[in-house]
Formats: C-alpha cells, structure tokens, sequence
C-alpha cells in the first residue's frame, strides 16, 4: 500500500494521477511540517516520515509499507540569487535519508518590479551544480524539473508579448479545479518528471523499496534529466566560474588559524576550544550581510555545504569548516585572523531570541499532573528528541550545518 504525505492535496492528486500510482492500491494523508508550525498534529507523524522533516518539510513524501519510496519539491519562486537554493535544506534532507528528491522550479518568471520594465528573472544554474553534488556524494537522485514557462529564449526581450503574461509566464494545469496551482501536466518537463517516477514506481514493485535505490542512477530515465541538469549548468553559467554565483559569490576562504586567533577570544584559562575546528586546514566564511532571518539563507548554506566543504556522509566528512557569519568579513593577513562589521544590526541576540521563542512550545520542563492528555504523546516524542521539531526551521538548519555562527557581538562553534 502506497501512502502519499501531502501539503496541498491538489497537488497529491497531481501526482498520482499522472503515475502509476493511480492503478496502485495508496491512500493519502496530510502532513505537517514541524512541531513548532504543527505542535497540535506533528506528534503524529509516523517515524520514518519525521526523520525526513528533521530540516523542513517538501510538497510530498510518497511512501510504500512505511518506508518513503521518494519526496517532491514545487515552488513558483522566480530562482535568481540566493533564491534558487531557499528550499535546498528539504531536498538534503530527503537524500540524506537515502530517499530520491524531485525538484520542480520554473526555468524563469516574469517580475514587475517598479519603475523597471517587466522581465525574466531567469533561474540561477548553480542550483544544478549543488544538486550534482549531493548525488554525487550519496548515490540518490536529487533531480530538477522546469515548472512549464512560456519559452523564455522567445520571449526573454519581448516580455509583454509571453501567452502567460498574466501568470507571470507560469503554465498552469487546464485542471484548474481538481489540481489548482499545479503544473502544466501536458509540458515536456512534467512528462519527463512523470517517467521517472514511474521508473522508480516500477522497481519498487518490482524488488522492493530499498534495493529499488540502489541501481536508480543508473536508470536511463534518471541519467537522461541528470545530463539535462549539467547541460542546463553549462548554457546558462554562460562562461561564469561557480565562485561568480550565489551564494559562492559571498563566500571567502582563510586558513583556520584566521578563524581560531578570532575565537581565541572566547578561549580561558580552564577552556580551549575543540579539535573539530582545528582539524580542517581551510574554512569557508558565509558572509550574510542583512538582518538575521530565515528564507533564503538556510537552504543556501546547506548548498554551500556541498558545493565546496563536504566529501562525505556527514558534517564531520568536510575537507572544509562551514560558518556562516552575520555580517561583513575583513580579512587581516598582517595579523592572521579576520574580523566582522555590522551593517545590518544582527546581533547573536537575534539567534537566542528566536531559539527562546520556540522554547514556549517545549513540555518537557512540565510535571505529568500539568500536561493534558493531548499533550501525552507530544512529550514523550519531545523525551526522545527534545526540541529538534520544536524550533524554528531557520534555527534548525543553522545549527545543523554550520560548524560556526560569527556575529558581531558573539559567536557559537562546535567542539566536536
């Protein structure tokens, strides 16, 4: 029996009905992101579904006799910037887990901005690479789909003439009621998209969930859209290196000593700071200059992540140190060591007050004759995981991926 998790049930029945699974025995089921979004439902997410949630939550997990056979990602997000990568922490945490992720992302979007002429705000091709190298790394197919557009090499210098001009250049279902805000499922990439679910629909039915995973790399549906995506990578970086693209563009590397003289300032006489740090010659500084918040940096560092520190299975396989800094690195080679200017007011307060603010939703402070019964099973999920669901995304992501958080009144490091 298979199961679909859903966000948006119209987007469920995209899915299943354009697969294979509309002939298979499945059912659906609504899902919630996060204890801190859902703390009423999210208790009752079955445990191998949260542990893909542990970083945020996709469009879809599609499983089968309860282990997730793949999940589906779709945005209408125009992809410029740092923005191609606000939702690449879900699709990490998905193949993390062994579990294929999809990807659906329009090519380009029409934006209005004032006193501008509309235009193509055009996909950033980096996404490409960093998806590359999460296959590259676990063996699991983290594939992009182009959510239908108006031909964009077309139209590109004549925006007002684009068929969508008023969906932005969007191509949406015909279906407008059974499957609202979904793709054009007639398109080309959806087609493609449909294929190669159903490949993997058909090797599951065929050995089983897990050995299904193995060989899907191999699959040449699979290798087909994989060679797309390094095409697309090529054609569109249009000679730029992957260092002149966000997010790299706002990264900066330094020998860790630079790193260590810094944090030396928090080392005393009965503490020095962990081995972890100092392991790794080389670390990779994520300038944010802007006010601490969430979207789109969280996906962005988990990108970076992959893109130039990690060449293993987790955090500790990093060549390089991954720390994100708030604020504007200098650089002092003179002295060896760096330092960090505030233009923007974040403040490592801004971090604590948003990890106290979820501390509201904890329980596990309370004495059993407090708790209501509704509360029981929340608690005992939050005894064995604490507050990993229980904070907010951006804090959870933070503190996954970076081995430091520089601010410039204040910094957080790993010890190990």
């Amino acid at each position: 029996m298979y199961r679909v998790w859903y966000s948006t049930e119209s987007f469920a029945d995209f899915i299943i009905d354009h697969t294979l699974l509309a002939g298979l025995p499945h059912t659906k089921k609504k899902m919630y992101e996060s204890d801190a979004n859902n703390p009423n439902n999210f208790h009752t997410m079955p445990d191998h579904i949260r542990k893909i949630l542990y970083l945020d939550a996709p469009d879809a997990i599609i499983e089968k006799d309860n282990e997730p056979v793949f999940s589906i990602e779709v945005t209408t997000e125009a992809g410029t910037g740092h923005n191609a990568f606000q939702r690449f922490a879900r699709i990490a945490a998905a193949v993390e887990n062994s579990v294929p992720a999809f990807y659906i992302y329009p090519e380009g979007k029409i934006i209005s901005r004032r006193a501008v002429p509309d235009k193509w705000d055009e996909i950033n091709p980096l996404i490409f690479n960093a998806l590359e190298a999460v296959m590259s790394i676990y063996g699991i197919p983290a594939l992009l789909y182009y959510f239908p557009t108006d031909d964009i090499s077309i139209y590109r210098n004549n925006v007002n003439a684009s068929p969508h001009l008023t969906t932005k250049g969007l191509c949406y279902d015909a279906d407008v009621i059974r499957y609202s805000g979904c793709p054009d499922s007639t398109a080309d990439s959806m087609q493609n998209m449909f294929a190669a679910l159903n490949e993997i629909i058909t090797a599951t039915e065929s050995s089983g969930v897990i050995p299904a995973r193995i060989n899907l790399l191999r699959n040449l549906v699979i290798r087909d859209q994989r060679n797309f995506m390094q095409g697309e990578f090529a054609v569109k970086a249009a000679g730029r290196t992957a260092r002149q693209m966000s997010p790299l563009s706002a990264v900066i590397e330094v020998p860790t000593s630079y790193l260590m003289n810094y944090l030396s300032q928090f080392e005393t006489g009965d503490y020095i700071i962990g081995d972890l740090l100092r392991s790794r010659e080389i670390t990779c500084l994520y300038q944010v200059n802007a006010g601490f918040r969430g979207d789109p940096y969280p996906g962005c560092l988990a990108a970076i992540d992959y893109l130039v520190c990690r060449q293993g299975l987790t955090f500790e396989d990093r060549r390089k140190n991954l720390v994100m800094v708030w604020g504007k690195v200098e650089v002092d080679d003179d002295e060896e060591t760096i330092s960090i200017t505030d233009e923007h007011g974040s403040t490592v307060t801004d971090f604590f007050s948003a990890v106290q603010g979820s501390s509201r939703l904890n329980l596990l402070t309370k004495y059993y004759y407090e708790l209501q019964n509704k509360e029981k099973p929340r608690y005992f999920m939050q005894v064995r995981y604490g507050s990993t669901y229980s904070k907010v995304k951006h804090i959870r992501v933070y503190s996954y991926f970076a081995d430091a958080i520089l601010f410039p009144d204040g910094s957080l490091w790993r010890d190990a």
